[in-house]
């Protein structure tokens, strides 16, 4: 995609990042959709939007407890700094405008219920990212207190889950403590936030970085691909509750005969669909606001 003649300086599975000036980029979302670390070829309408959306909601909602690097999403905003914008109508709703950061290099994690690998981990080792963890826990349980469990940040293939000790000798025991004492009341507001809606956050990942010596919130925040979301009247212990994020359809790609390697099995329009309302449905449930407000048009 060529956005206003910048220079790309990366292409992920789903977002691209543009260079502005010496201290901006413009971040993009697209409509794509990976999993298992493998990008589909049938986009999902309108994903781009919410995730953007999404993120500067909980970007204002967070922004007492922590810095972000986002500076706007609003396309007048953006026409400022890059002339040109308001005519690229295609780019409205899912672009950022956001600070250059030094990014921190792990996948900051943390998790209030048990569900996922740490699940997995958990009914065979009895652990959660090599840490302590009580017995008997069961599948959606509550944890007694929201846990940091940070992963490596792999430039290719997948991240590995690590124990705090291990994260420390990426980064540093004093960021370490700085990034998980960010997280953990980031998560705190967050988990208020959802459960006044019905929800429960089960689990998130947090973007952190560097900008002007300060530690700040990055790149996505709460989103259905960051993060679990259920609704809390349908969660039963011992069950994978529904979801308000992409695992409904990562169970349909794993109720498929694939080996979870490319190519990429074709996506029907009906999981299209179905996943598009799905995303739609966790911004307007986790927000209160309707998609329809957003900016950018339907896709």
């Amino acid at each position: 995609m060529d956005v206003l003649g910048l220079p790309l300086v990366h292409r992920g599975k789903v977002r691209e990042l543009y260079d502005l000036d010496d201290k901006h980029y413009l971040m993009v979302a697209s409509d794509r959709i990976s999993a298992f670390d493998v990008v589909m070829e049938e986009p999902i309408p309108n994903k781009g939007r919410v995730l953007t959306a999404m993120t500067a909601f909980w970007c204002s909602v967070l922004g007492d407890v922590a810095p972000g690097s986002l500076v706007s999403c609003d396309p007048a905003v953006i026409d400022r700094a890059a002339p040109g914008f308001m005519e690229r109508v295609d780019l409205h709703g899912r672009t950022m405008l956001v600070r250059k950061a030094t990014m921190l290099s792990l996948e900051c994690i943390v998790r209030g219920c048990l569900a996922g690998q740490a699940y997995e981990e958990y009914r065979e080792h009895g652990t959660i990212h090599g840490m302590a963890a009580p017995k008997g826990l069961q599948l959606a349980e509550q944890l007694p207190e929201p846990m940091f469990t940070p992963s490596t940040k792999a430039e290719e293939g997948h991240d590995l889950n690590i124990s705090l000790d291990q994260a420390a000798e990426i980064v540093g025991r004093d960021q370490l403590e700085a990034a998980q004492a960010m997280c953990l009341a980031l998560f705190n507001e967050a988990s208020r936030r959802a459960q006044s809606a019905g929800l429960i956050l089960a689990d998130t990942k947090f973007e952190l970085g560097m900008v002007d010596g300060r530690l700040v919130l990055c790149d996505e925040v709460i989103t259905p691909d960051s993060s679990r979301i259920w609704p809390a009247d349908q969660v039963v212990l011992g069950q994978t509750p529904p979801a308000f994020d992409k695992q409904p359809f990562r169970d349909w790609l794993s109720s498929l005969d694939w080996d979870k390697h490319p190519p990429a099995p074709r996506v029907p329009p009906t999981v299209v669909e179905t996943t598009a309302a799905r995303y739609r449905e966790a911004y307007e449930r986790v927000t209160g606001l309707s998609l329809d407000d957003w900016y950018g048009q339907e896709s």
